[in-house]
């Protein structure tokens, strides 16, 4: 069975194109994830994914809230901060508002990593997209905004919860 076999099975129906939709998502995570993970020697996809957070924002976010944005535990946001912080990505800090928390600071490797290397990570992105129009794009962005808000009502709804 190739991809667009799959394809055709699933397009019979808008539950089958629900459940298509979902095993992509995950399909693609871990595509994506292994692609980068082979050609960013320096990081791992997810903590790329955790520096870029930490240096677009303007605040130093605790473990806690840096999960919250990657969809993860702030276990997992402290095993990818020591890792970074044993190659010199960050630093590792009390948070200023609450002592009990840990806020990640980004040092001069991040800013050298982004400006000397990251280039040539962003033409990787181009070769991603390149075969989406404009208007494509703009649409991919608002269904997978949108795409949250269904991800929130899982939430709500209580479905991490074992049965």
């Amino acid at each position: 069975m190739n991809l667009d076999d799959l394809i055709a099975k699933f397009s019979s129906s808008t539950e089958n194109q629900r459940k298509a939709i979902f095993s992509t998502l995950f399909i693609a995570g871990n595509k994506l994830q292994t692609l980068f993970d082979n050609r960013i020697p320096k990081v791992s996809l997810k903590q790329f994914m955790l520096l870029s957070i930490v240096r677009q924002s303007k605040e130093h976010l605790t473990f806690t809230q840096l999960g919250n944005l990657l969809g993860c535990s702030r276990q997992n946001i402290k095993k990818l901060a020591d890792a970074l912080k044993k190659k010199g990505f960050i630093t590792i800090q009390q948070s200023p508002y609450d002592t009990r928390a840990m806020c990640i600071h980004p040092t001069e490797k991040v800013n050298d990593f982004y400006v000397n290397d990251f280039s040539e990570y962003q033409q990787d992105l181009k070769y991603l997209f390149e075969v989406y129009t404009d208007k494509e794009i703009e649409t991919l962005f608002l269904l997978l905004s949108k795409l949250y808000a269904g991800i929130e009502n899982l939430e709500k709804k209580g479905v991490n919860k074992k049965r």
